[in-house]
């Protein structure tokens, strides 16, 4: 029996591993900084429920990072078709790097988001002054991410080039 499969037959496997880990690393940090910003912010709440609003924003930064690995994830999977083109390993490993450059960067960022998140609120709390300073802190966190998102797009795109096909 004939295979319609072109490429590798392997190389699939380590696409998808790159769309997975994109999605549950990206996710992963966006629990932890939002679990996390989510405790401080409850806590300061219970001294200063008016802030309570304004102190949500690192919950909603967290929240951005599974976006992120959710667009990488689609990007790769999308990109995953050996039957219509043919898939090699060398588009696999592209597509494994860029989920962990996605997901690894959203898992850092979301980690940092949540300590200073956490910190941030109940500080701001006691000093609101100290609000834009927070908001400073955690773009530069959220940067991370968007760094990670960067590069994956830039690895993900380099499927496809191995030969010509």
């Amino acid at each position: 029996m004939a295979s319609t499969f072109s490429g590798d037959e392997t190389a699939p496997f380590f696409g998808f591993l790159g769309a997975a880990a994109a999605l549950v690393f990206s996710c992963m940090g966006a629990a932890y900084g939002t679990a996390k910003s989510g405790v401080g912010v409850a806590s300061m709440g219970v001294m200063r429920p008016e802030l309570v609003m304004k102190s949500i924003v690192p919950v909603v930064m967290a929240g951005v990072l599974g976006i992120y690995g959710l667009i990488i994830a689609v990007i790769i999977s999308t990109g995953i078709n050996p039957k219509a083109k043919s898939y090699y390993l060398f588009d696999g490993y592209a597509h494994l790097s860029s989920g962990l450059a996605c997901g690894l960067a959203g898992l850092a960022a979301g980690m940092a988001i949540g300590i200073v998140g956490d910190a941030g609120v109940r500080a701001n709390a006691q000093q609101p002054k100290l609000f834009v300073g927070m908001i400073l802190i955690l773009i530069f966190a959220e940067a991370l991410a968007l760094y990670g998102l960067i590069v994956g797009i830039i690895l993900s795109s380099r499927a496809g080039q191995s030969r010509a096909d």
